[in-house]
C-alpha cells in the first residue's frame, strides 16, 4: 500500500511540476531597458483601448501608481505638469496605470491631483506582471520603436528629473 501511494505522490508531484514550467514559459517576457517592451493592452477611464504596440512612433512614458501610495503623490503634480508641456507636441504619450486599488479611490486621486492623461487599473494585474514592477511608483519609459529606454524606480524628484528622461529621446 505504501508503494502505491508513494507513487501516486511522485506521479502527482511531476504533473504539478511540468504545468508550473509551461506556464512560466508561457508568462509574458519580463521588460528590460534596451529591449522591446511587452504589447500590453489598458482599458482607461474613458473605455479606450490603448494598446502599446499602437503606439510606436511616440514616446511612451508608462506610470504605475495607486490611490494609497505617499510616494506616488509627491511626484503627481510633476507627471500632470510634464504631460502638459509634452501634450501639444504629440510626441510624448503618457499612461497612467493603477494597481491594486478601488475604483472610487482611484478616480478619487485622480481628481485630487487633477490627472489629465490616460489611466486606467490593472485588471488581474496582467500589466504590472508583464513589467514585472516590484512596487509603485514605478515608470517605464519606452521610445519610439516600442523600445524600453529607462526605467525609474520610486518618485520622480521634480518635473526636469522626468525632462532629462524624455527629452534625449526626441533628439
Amino acid at each position: 500500500m505504501k508503494t502505491k501511494t508513494s507513487v501516486l505522490l511522485i506521479i502527482l508531484l511531476g504533473t504539478v511540476l511540468s504545468f508550473s514550467v509551461i506556464q512560466c514559459q508561457r508568462a509574458p517576457k519580463a521588460a528590460k531597458v534596451g529591449e522591446p517592451v511587452p504589447d500590453v493592452t489598458l482599458i482607461d477611464t474613458q473605455e479606450n483601448k490603448v494598446r502599446i504596440s499602437e503606439l510606436r512612433g511616440s514616446v511612451v512614458f508608462v506610470n504605475f501608481w495607486a490611490s494609497w501610495c505617499k510616494p506616488c503623490e509627491q511626484e503627481a503634480a510633476d507627471l500632470e505638469s510634464a504631460w502638459r508641456d509634452y501634450q501639444p507636441g504629440g510626441e510624448v504619450i503618457f499612461l497612467g496605470i493603477d494597481w491594486t486599488d478601488t475604483e472610487t479611490d482611484a478616480f478619487g486621486y485622480l481628481e485630487k491631483f487633477d490627472i489629465s492623461y490616460p489611466n486606467g487599473p490593472d485588471l488581474g494585474t496582467r500589466i504590472s506582471q508583464a513589467f514585472r514592477i516590484r512596487g509603485v511608483p514605478e515608470t517605464y519609459i519606452i521610445d519610439q520603436d516600442n523600445v524600453l529606454r529607462a526605467v525609474q524606480i520610486g518618485p520622480f524628484r521634480d518635473l526636469s528629473q522626468i525632462q532629462s528622461m524624455i527629452d534625449p529621446l526626441l533628439q
